[in-house]
């Protein structure tokens, strides 16, 4: 059967994208977890885990939403409450900071979807005191928002502009395994903390791949954006 090719993300999307990510976090979740033994607390892949399988019931139980704002801030919400550690309060903010971004609107285009995740990306900043080549999720997620900022200026479509946003936070991805952390608790191990894969980032770039599945992209190079160990 043809693949469907989206070029406005609504809620029904919004849905696909979360649900997709949720479903990849629950597959590599055991992966996460061993990449955050090395250098954190080893516990990443599950307290993802709860808290997208939260966000998951939160969606079952909110539907209909009357928009991407309402949505977003929902996602939000549950996983600040829901998934301990670190990655809670970051990725809680990132979808808090999306609905804002979102505004009223009840569908977005390319162009307003780009504006949301840019604004869930400075806000992780923000929340995480971090920058690129620090070794945590933005040196995933931050390369992905820009390269589908770059395709869309190029008037690319969104299936494409994905496409290349998940390639560019795989590579951002792989990038931390020989990165000296910076931030967070693998920061504590100063050059031991060199040779082991983010876990942030491997999640980011799950979150960014089921974004380009949700999309369209899933039959696409690139592969299907699970966790490398």
């Amino acid at each position: 059967m043809a693949e469907v090719v989206t070029e406005v993300v609504d809620v029904a999307v919004l849905d696909r994208w979360l649900r997709g990510f949720a479903a990849l976090v629950g597959e590599q979740r055991d992966e996460l977890t061993r990449l955050d033994s090395a250098i954190g607390d080893a516990d990443h892949g599950t307290n993802l885990h709860r808290g997208l399988t939260a966000v998951v019931a939160a969606l079952d139980e909110g539907a209909p939403f009357d928009g991407p704002a309402a949505l977003l801030k929902q996602v939000g919400m549950t996983l600040v409450s829901k998934v301990g550690g670190a990655s809670g309060p970051l990725y809680g903010t990132f979808f808090l900071r999306m609905a804002t971004a979102a505004g009223a609107r009840g569908t977005l285009d390319g162009q307003a979807f780009a504006a949301c995740l840019r604004a869930g990306l400075e806000g992780v900043v923000a929340r995480g005191k971090a920058a690129r080549g620090d070794k945590t999720m933005i040196d995933a997620l931050e390369p992905a928002v820009d390269a589908f900022e770059t395709m869309l200026a190029a008037r690319r479509p969104l299936d494409v502009a994905l496409r290349a946003a998940r390639s560019a936070a795989q590579a951002g991805r792989d990038a931390t395994t020989p990165m000296l952390a910076r931030k967070g608790r693998a920061s504590y191990l100063g050059e031991r903390s060199i040779g082991h894969q983010d876990p942030g980032a491997t999640s980011a770039a799950l979150l960014v791949a089921a974004a380009a599945e949700a999309l369209g992209a899933s039959g696409e190079p690139g592969g299907s954006g699970r966790a490398a160990g």
